[in-house]
Order: C-alpha cells, then sequence, then structure tokens
C-alpha cells in the first residue's frame, strides 16, 4: 500500500477504565473492534491528543507525535490527524464547499486563497461530491453526509485518518453501496488510517488488519482470517459468527 504506519503503546484513565492499548496500523487501515465501553472511541481521543494520558508513545512513520519518556506532546492542532465523528459534526448553516474551505482556512491561513479554492475543488472532486458544492449538508443524505466528513478531514493532507463508526448512521442499503466506495476508497490512500466499528462485514471489508479491544486492552490483533482461524476470545468467536452467511 505504500503508507506509513501509525504506532501507539499508551495507558490512560478513562473513568473507571484503564486503558492500556498497543496497535500498530501495518501501513494500510487498522478495523479498531470491540463492545461497548471497551475504549474505542477513547483510544481514537488519545491519538488525536485530545485525551491526556498516563504514559505512552504515539507515531506516525518517523514522526513522533506524543513520548511522555521524553516530555513530548505535540498539540491537538499540530498532529496533522484527519477525523471523521460517528456524527461526522458538519457545519448544518455551511454549504458542502463552504464545510471544507473552513477545514482547509483553518489548517493554512497563511496559504494563498487561490490555492485554498484549488484544493477544495480537488478534495470535491476526488469524494464525488462536487455536483453537491453549493447544497447545505442537512439536506444531503447519509452516504453523501460522509463523502462531505470525509473530504473534510483529508482536505488538510493529514499525516493519518481516523474514523469513528462512519457506517453506523446509514440504512442498509445505503451502508451497503458505501462500505464498497469506502473500502476501494481507503485502499488506495496513502496514508495510515484506524477505522472503529462494531460490525463484522464493516471490519471484514475495510480493514487491512484487525484489532480487537477488550476493557480498554488489546486482545487480539491479525488479518480477519486469522482472526477466524483462531478467535482469541468469546466476543471475536461471536463477531465471526455474525460475519458468516451475512454479506
Amino acid at each position: 500500500m505504500g503508507a506509513e504506519s501509525l504506532r501507539a503503546r499508551v495507558v490512560a484513565r478513562v473513568g473507571r477504565l484503564l486503558l492500556d492499548a498497543e496497535i500498530d496500523t501495518g501501513g494500510g487501515t487498522l478495523a479498531l473492534v470491540g463492545p461497548n465501553g471497551a475504549g474505542k472511541t477513547s483510544l481514537l481521543s488519545v491519538l488525536l491528543g485530545v485525551l491526556p494520558v498516563e504514559r505512552g508513545r504515539v507515531e506516525v512513520g518517523a514522526a513522533v507525535l506524543l513520548d511522555t519518556a521524553g516530555g513530548l506532546d505535540v498539540p491537538v492542532e499540530e498532529r496533522r490527524i484527519g477525523y471523521v465523528p460517528q456524527d461526522y459534526a458538519l457545519f448544518p448553516h455551511l454549504s458542502v464547499r463552504e464545510n471544507v474551505e473552513f477545514a482547509v482556512r483553518s489548517a493554512a491561513p497563511r496559504r494563498g486563497g487561490a490555492a485554498r479554492a484549488e484544493r477544495v475543488e480537488a478534495m470535491l472532486n476526488e469524494l464525488g461530491i462536487a455536483a453537491h458544492a453549493g447544497r447545505r449538508t442537512q439536506a444531503l443524505s447519509g452516504g453523501e453526509k460522509q463523502r462531505v466528513a470525509l473530504a473534510r478531514a483529508l482536505s488538510v493532507s493529514p499525516r493519518a485518518l481516523l474514523l469513528d463508526e462512519p457506517l453506523a448512521a446509514l440504512d442498509v442499503h445505503s451502508r451497503r453501496e458505501v462500505r464498497a466506495f469506502l473500502a476501494g476508497y481507503l485502499r488506495a490512500l496513502s496514508i495510515p488510517t484506524v477505522v472503529v466499528t462494531h460490525d463484522a462485514s464493516d471490519a471484514r471489508l475495510l480493514g487491512h488488519r484487525i484489532a480487537v479491544l477488550e476493557a480498554g486492552r488489546v486482545t487480539q490483533t491479525g488479518t480477519w482470517d486469522e482472526l477466524a482461524a483462531r478467535p482469541a476470545s468469546r466476543f471475536v468467536e461471536e463477531l465471526v459468527a455474525s460475519a458468516r452467511g451475512g454479506e
């Protein structure tokens, strides 16, 4: 795939949960799965830099974003990590183009207007939403909103991408369509990506590798076939069983 790897080894307390996890995207897309309350979204927050840690290290390629042993903690705005939350967090009063423009302008305020506009148009075209550029996001379908959120996250040329339950808000028909698009798009993307999902089909089709997070700890990592052949926990057994006979 050619992508650098996002690697993290962190310890953080989130309420009663002790998050003590290690992940490595392996140069592709890592699907992060686990039961509710396992700490999946909290782990994304740690990677983003919005959740404090007791100790740990986060790096993307040669760039070190967090190293508590060395006293390094790169601020959120300087980590250059693209993030798409589950609800997409789009501005409903702005158009599709204005949502993407906002991100580009915030990330590069000194960039010339023409260069910013060129970047915005490039992302609208790449994600197939140029035809909706003038529409308010509240008028879009779930799949279209997801593409806008993805365009906004990628418009700032992030060094890594985090997606939190990207398909959870979609109906069955839209989910199939958007999953197929997202699987192909992420395979072609040249940056390390972490996708949080609770769905077996999403994990199997989107993840180059899969990490299972249970009670704050990664209990198994591997390809879907490796997990299916040797499930390390009851949760993984049930995850694999839920995919059998499905899409």
